[in-house]
């Protein structure tokens, strides 16, 4: 990783950093009884998972993007001994380990690792009971430990890179995760970004805290443009949370002009707003059919005293809007599945409409998403297809598995 720092100006200019996370151990500490908890809804094969996932990012190499993994840059920025110390302190005291005992063991135990990746693998990947001698008292609570299989809970939603943070023009949204189970991951990024050898030189700016006390997560946040942010109020995201992301960039000498704020439903089908609708080029998005009726936009518009904004509810139709707010003739909707049915509803499962731009026109899909795929070639769109038959299974798409570091802005 470079000095340059971060460049998100758009959701389809030119990508030339990414941020990735291979799946590893913590997709095989899945269990059955685990899954609702883990935010599951069924176990990939891990040994599956990483060849299709390995596909996913050399689509990335051969097309120049530079590609860095979570776990290396942690690894890297946790050199130093005592900023190791205190990263182990902060994520245990987020793992639910109750026990001031048990805290300094699991602590040790970390510790003894004399690499540091392997130590960041085995914290996502969590620790079973097993691999640890655990010294139990005579509590009642002590008793109902050692019923639960693992000291420390593992990470398995942590290849979708998207959501714990967001690049936001030259700086971040680190995230309030909406789940228990999920921010810990928050942990990462924020070290990452505050104290990472190169990306602490660029001095990124943080337009939100993990700390906040509002969720908002990054699938629910897309750069449209150097002017536009849109923004879903979902059933990850609140209303308060956008409103201060809005204060704070609105108070920067950011060129953000609006941030549409989209009420979609409140439904795992409809998890982000990246889950029914992504950008492919100028003026052309995927979206789930679905929304397209209920769906009501408000738009926070920048005034000229910093920090402070208008908000208004749009009445027209969402191509209008998005015509009028990106300065564009037309806008096309390439409609997930082709149209309200079985296909959009099965395509819509396997993230049909959860594209990620290389460039203007030009995406990364799954392959899976046959129906979908072939309306996007119709319009002209060029496809990079990846293989899914494992990764789908935690019902995220290729967006929702990486997170821009750095895009070209756009010419027109």
């Amino acid at each position: 990783m470079n000095a340059k720092g971060l460049h998100v100006y758009s959701e389809i200019g030119r990508l030339k950093k990414v941020l990735l996370h291979r799946p590893g151990e913590e997709i095989e500490n899945l269990t059955p009884d685990l899954m609702k908890r883990l935010l599951f809804d069924d176990i990939p094969y891990m040994k599956v998972a990483r060849e299709e996932h390995d596909a996913f990012a050399d689509v990335f190499r051969k097309n120049g993007v530079e590609v860095f993994y979570l776990e290396d840059l942690m690894a890297e920025t946790i050199a130093d001994h005592a900023l190791k110390e205190a990263f182990i302190d902060d994520f245990l005291k987020e793992s639910g380990i109750r026990k001031e005992a048990r805290l300094k063991q699991v602590k040790e135990y970390y510790l003894d690792f004399d690499d540091n990746r392997k130590m960041v693998d085995k914290m996502m990947a969590g620790i079973r009971r097993e691999e640890m001698k655990i010294t139990h008292g005579g509590s009642l609570a002590d008793r109902m430990d050692q019923a639960y299989p693992f000291i420390v809970d593992p990470m398995p939603n942590l290849y979708f890179t998207r959501d714990p943070f967001s690049t936001i023009g030259d700086g971040i949204a680190l995230n309030h995760m909406r789940t228990i189970t999920r921010r810990r991951e928050t942990l990462f990024a924020g070290y990452i970004f505050k104290h990472h050898p190169k990306l602490k030189e660029s001095k990124p700016s943080f337009w939100y805290n993990r700390d906040e006390k509002y969720a908002i997560e990054g699938g629910d946040i897309l750069v449209l443009s150097e002017k536009v942010i849109a923004i879903g109020i979902s059933q990850r995201t609140d209303a308060d949370a956008i409103e201060i992301l809005a204060k704070n960039i609105f108070s920067n000498g950011q060129p953000f002009q609006t941030i549409l704020a989209f009420d979609i439903p409140k439904e795992r089908a409809f998890m982000h707003l990246d889950t029914v609708f992504t950008m492919v080029d100028h003026n052309v998005f995927t979206i789930h059919p679905e929304i397209e009726g209920p769906l009501t936009v408000y738009s926070l518009k920048r005034t000229g005293e910093p920090g402070k904004y208008s908000i208004d509810q749009e009445t027209q139709p969402l191509d209008r809007i998005l015509s009028k707010y990106l300065d564009v003739e037309n806008v096309k909707l390439i409609r997930c599945g082709g149209k309200r049915g079985i296909d959009a509803g099965r395509e819509q499962w396997n993230d049909g409409s959860n594209t990620l731009a290389l460039a203007p026109g030009e995406v990364i899909v799954y392959t899976r998403n046959h129906v979908t795929n072939r309306l996007l070639e119709e319009e002209g769109i060029v496809l990079h297809e990846v293989p899914s038959s494992e990764l789908s299974r935690g019902r995220g798409g290729p967006r929702c598995m990486s997170m821009p570091l750095y895009r070209d802005d756009l010419i027109r």
